[in-house]
């Protein structure tokens, strides 16, 4: 029987927790954009940003507490990217529908929190994976 406390600390369980900083946490410390008039836009500000990174916070923490279930951490990890793709399509699409200068002004870094997340579920994905192989050669050699 491996250790439970071991198993959890794995080098996913990090990538997972910087993913989950990045899409929970992150957002309401950098804005969006800024507006026209000077103003910071964060993604409280439209309820489709606030539901896409509430989803994508709460899928890396599902993914973090089901440690021992890596086929559903992997799937859970897919569907995490797709959403941080969803969520940075959405910004791409705003930033040039926008008209002229009157709508977004200046890009901020919360703009680009979509792009390390993935990053960071990538990386998460390669770990769980080599994990899983690692458990198939074991099985194989029983």
């Amino acid at each position: 029987m491996v250790n439970t406390k071991q198993d959890m600390f794995r080098v996913q369980t990090y990538y997972l927790l910087a993913s989950l900083i990045i899409s929970g946490v992150l957002p309401f410390v950098f804005p969006l954009w800024k507006n026209a008039d000077g103003s910071s836009f964060y993604f409280m500000s439209e309820i489709v940003y606030s539901v896409l990174f509430g989803l994508s916070t709460t899928l890396s923490l599902l993914s973090i507490l089901s440690h021992q279930k890596r086929k559903q951490q992997f799937v859970m990890g897919r569907l995490n990217m797709i959403l941080n793709l969803i969520l940075l399509g959405l910004f791409v699409y705003r930033t040039l529908n926008a008209s002229g200068e009157s709508a977004i002004s200046e890009k901020g870094v919360g703009m680009f929190l979509p792009i390390f997340s993935i990053v960071f579920l990538v990386l998460a994905n390669k770990a769980i994976k080599k994990d899983e192989d690692l458990v198939k050669s074991v099985d194989r050699l029983r």
